[in-house]
C-alpha cells in the first residue's frame, strides 16, 4: 500500500517552514482573494521546474494541476496517481518557491463514495501542510455522480478541523462539478448556489465553478 505520506527527504522540507510562517503564507494567501486592483491569477504548475518559471515570471501565488501532475508521473486524471507521488511532487514544488501555493487535491484521496475513509482524508490534509502548501481545492466528483451536497460539507467542514488543529488557516477551494458532470440540466444553476452556499457554511473559503460559460455535457 501505498502512503500519503511525503518521502521522509521532502519531509525535511517543513524544517525550513514554521508553523508561524506557513500561517503567515496562509493569511497573505487568503488576502489575496479579497480584492484590490489586480485580480489574482493562479498558474498551474506540476513539478518546481514549471512553478520556478511561474514564480519568475511574476506570480504572486502557484497553484498545482492534480491532471498535470498525474500526467507528469505517468498515471491518468481521476485520483489514479498514488498519493505519496503526488505530494513528492508538491513538496518540490513548495520548496522551489518563496510564494504560496495551493493543492488540487481532488476530491481527497480519500476513496469514491461508500469507500470514503475520513482517515485518509486527515493523512492527506496532514501531507499537504507538511509539504508547505496553505490552500486546497477540493472537488464533489470522484464517483459515478456528484457527491451529496451534504456529504460533501461535511467533508470540508473536516478539512477545515484538521488543518486548525494545526494552527494554519488553510483556504479551502471548493469545487463544484454541476456544469461540468451534466447531471443537472436545467437546474444546474440553482443547484450550483445551494451547493456553494453549504460549501461556505462549512468552512470553504472560495468556490470554483468550472465550464460555467461551456457546453453542458463534457466533450
Amino acid at each position: 500500500m501505498t502512503s500519503l505520506e511525503p518521502t521522509p527527504a521532502l519531509s525535511q522540507h517543513a524544517e525550513y517552514q514554521s508553523a508561524k510562517s506557513r500561517s503567515a503564507q496562509a493569511d497573505a494567501f487568503r488576502q489575496m482573494h479579497a480584492g484590490g486592483p489586480v485580480p489574482l491569477v493562479l498558474v498551474n504548475v506540476w513539478d518546481a521546474a514549471s512553478a520556478r518559471l511561474v514564480e519568475k515570471a511574476g506570480a504572486r501565488a502557484i497553484a498545482t494541476s492534480s491532471s498535470a501532475i498525474s500526467w507528469s508521473l505517468g498515471f491518468p486524471d481521476g485520483s489514479h496517481v498514488p498519493p505519496g507521488l503526488a505530494f513528492d511532487a508538491l513538496g518540490r514544488i513548495a520548496a522551489a518557491t518563496s510564494v504560496p501555493v495551493t493543492a488540487d487535491i481532488e476530491a481527497g484521496y480519500a476513496g469514491a463514495d461508500g469507500t470514503f475513509d475520513d482517515g485518509l482524508l486527515r493523512q492527506t490534509v496532514a501531507a499537504v501542510l507538511a509539504s508547505g502548501a496553505v490552500g486546497v481545492n477540493i472537488e464533489d466528483s470522484g464517483g459515478a455522480s456528484l457527491t451529496a451536497m451534504d456529504e460533501q460539507a461535511r467533508r470540508i467542514s473536516l478539512v477545515r478541523s484538521i488543518a486548525e488543529e494545526s494552527g494554519v488557516h488553510l483556504f479551502i477551494n471548493a469545487r463544484t462539478d454541476t456544469y461540468l458532470s451534466g447531471q443537472f440540466g436545467d437546474s444546474a444553476f440553482d443547484e450550483t448556489l445551494e451547493r456553494a452556499e453549504g460549501y461556505l457554511a462549512a468552512g470553504a473559503d472560495g468556490i470554483f465553478v468550472p465550464r460555467r460559460d461551456g457546453p453542458p455535457h463534457p466533450p
